[in-house]
């Protein structure tokens, strides 16, 4: 058979060598997608069932085509197989279990075998490209890329990197930004994913740390780690906030960002579509921080509520619209920066919002310890706003407020422990009306206001409490236990509380099994073994018995 290739030695190399350097891809990848193309072709001409091979020298460009055949005894499969004898043709000396080379002729590649050829080519040679992107990209999460708009889809822009195209969504742009074909952007790289259509790679102009990576390339400062941002919240295309601190007391971080004239921020303004950036300096104290995070407003009062993770601001009456600034953005932005839920108020609505709560508090006492208003009015002036405060407050303590004496404390703490008996058995009540199993009532890693939330979303034994993960219990986005600001770590422990008498009845099985030794006529139950009975005498005085029915021996 005539040896002819579509294309000769030399093309075949020269083609190749283009390839790669125009995909950036290795040459050994594009020859072995060549390879693979003339095993096709080799298969569909002399048959799938043969076991084909091929080489192409990446040197030559030379081609060779063999299949390999089995030597065996009895040969079942022509293609596959040979006998001794005829193997002999092929390789003197050939035994039983070798491998047999068989030579096959070039041959010239029809219409078909050449398109198909062409498609597997192109098909392995993309893949080494999508998969040189990735492996070029994937560790470039966080960086500030330059690249040109090539095209617009649906609103999302596609931009050329260079070596891979990223996607600028739609929501990552900045609202009213201009986009125009071919204009050179700036963009975040938000996140790198490897994908069977190849990597996708997320770009962002509206990310926090795409303005932290702005800042450092217009100030040297923060590039040398001198001055650090601390935090970033952003109305993208409208107005920023950061926070920033410096390492070095001689250097004020706040001047450093701005710059002489306002140069460097202006920068940043400028990349930002005129974006306006507030610079602030960062404080670890939570009160000085928000005071610093409101500016331009002017702060009267910072009152801080950790337990609830909520800040009172308090500001005069003319400093409110400023402090809340247009549609609520100046506090918006405020809170994102510190972290904190922050309420704004003037200082009239302080004063009644604190009278209110003197009031209800005051009542509360009134009522729950059957006392005058004059006497809770008082409790309420020393601190005490609940009464587990009162009941766990020491009686010195209470004595020591003007106008008591030990009696008076005595009887007061005496009444608020008793109105809390009240209280959880009233409790104890509605969550039995409710059909609180008597096992969630009795565990005592929750209070009965959280057993109460619990009953409402359908947790009433508990099992019910022990299947829940810590995030359905304690996340501060949808948990069922949200409102009582439980950390992971709290969380955590109640799931693993409430799995513990799972273990207990494992072990049931394995104590019961010493009746089965229990001597006859022995009208007494047996006991499991190490129990409080078995290593005292029945007439001692000191044995003890549990006090909680459900808890383990």
């Amino acid at each position: 058979m005539t040896n002819v290739v579509t294309a000769n030695k030399i093309e075949l190399l020269a083609i190749a060598d283009s390839v790669a350097r125009e995909k950036l891809i290795d040459k050994s990848i594009v020859l072995e997608a060549m390879e693979d193309a003339i095993q096709r072709a080799a298969k569909a001409r002399y048959g799938n069932e043969n076991d084909i091979h091929v080489k192409l020298d990446s040197n030559t460009g030379d081609i060779e085509i063999w299949r390999i055949l089995e030597v065996v005894e009895n040969p079942e499969n022509i293609f596959t197989q040979i006998d001794v004898e005829s193997a002999q043709e092929f390789k003197k000396g050939a035994k039983l279990g070798d491998q047999i080379t068989d030579p096959l002729p070039l041959f010239d590649f029809g219409r078909i075998a050449a398109q198909t050829g062409k498609q597997a080519i192109v098909q392995k040679v993309r893949d080494a490209e999508r998969a040189r992107q990735y492996e070029e990209y994937k560790d470039r999460v966080g960086e500030v890329v330059i690249g040109a708009i090539r095209r617009i889809e649906f609103g999302h822009v596609i931009v050329d990197l260079g070596r891979a195209e990223g996607i600028l969504r739609r929501d990552q742009q900045i609202p009213r930004e201009n986009m125009r074909m071919n204009d050179r952007i700036r963009c975040y790289i938000m996140a790198v994913k490897s994908d069977t259509k190849g990597p996708q790679i997320f770009l962002s102009r509206t990310h926090g740390e795409f303005m932290k990576k702005l800042f450092a390339q217009e100030v040297p400062e923060i590039y040398d780690g001198v001055i650090e941002i601390k935090a970033v919240a952003r109305d993208p295309g409208s107005r920023a906030k950061i926070a920033v601190i410096s390492s070095d007391s001689a250097i004020d971080p706040v001047g450093a960002c701005v710059g002489m004239k306002g140069s460097r921020v202006q920068a940043v303004v400028q990349e930002l579509q005129e974006e306006k950036v507030d610079i602030i300096p960062w404080s670890p104290n939570p009160a000085t921080f928000i005071v610093n995070a409101l500016q331009p407003a002017t702060v009267s009062k910072v009152i801080i509520d950790e337990d609830e993770g909520r800040i009172d601001v308090v500001v005069p009456d003319d400093q409110l619209s400023l402090a809340i600034g247009r549609r609520g953005q100046n506090v918006r932005l405020a809170s994102q920066l510190t972290g904190w839920n922050i309420d704004i108020m003037t200082e009239e609505k302080e004063t009644e919002k604190r009278q209110k709560e003197f009031m209800e508090r005051s009542e509360m006492f009134q009522n729950e310890l059957d006392v005058d208003e004059t006497l809770a009015q008082l409790l309420v002036a020393e601190g005490f706003t609940e009464l587990e405060e009162l009941s766990l407050s020491d009686i010195s303590e209470l004595a020591s407020i003007e106008g008591f004496d030990e009696d008076l404390a005595s009887e007061l703490r005496q009444r608020a422990e008793e109105a809390i008996a009240r209280k959880e058995e009233a409790m104890r009540a509605e969550l039995q009306k409710l059909g609180v199993d008597e096992s969630l009532i009795g565990f005592a890693g929750i209070n009965n206001q959280m057993r109460l939330v619990l009953a409402e979303q359908g947790i009433k034994t508990l099992d019910d409490l022990a299947d829940l993960s810590s995030d359905e219990l304690a996340s501060r986005k949808d948990g069922l236990l949200k409102d009582f600001a439980l950390s992971q770590d709290e969380a955590n422990e109640i799931i693993m509380q409430s799995r513990s008498h799972w273990f207990e009845d494992e072990e049931v099985p394995s104590e019961s099994s010493s009746d089965d030794h229990k001597p006859e006529g022995d009208s007494e139950e047996a006991l499991p073994e190490g129990s409080v009975e078995d290593q005292q005498p029945e007439d001692s005085d000191d044995s003890e018995t549990p006090s909680d029915p459900e808890s383990p021996a």
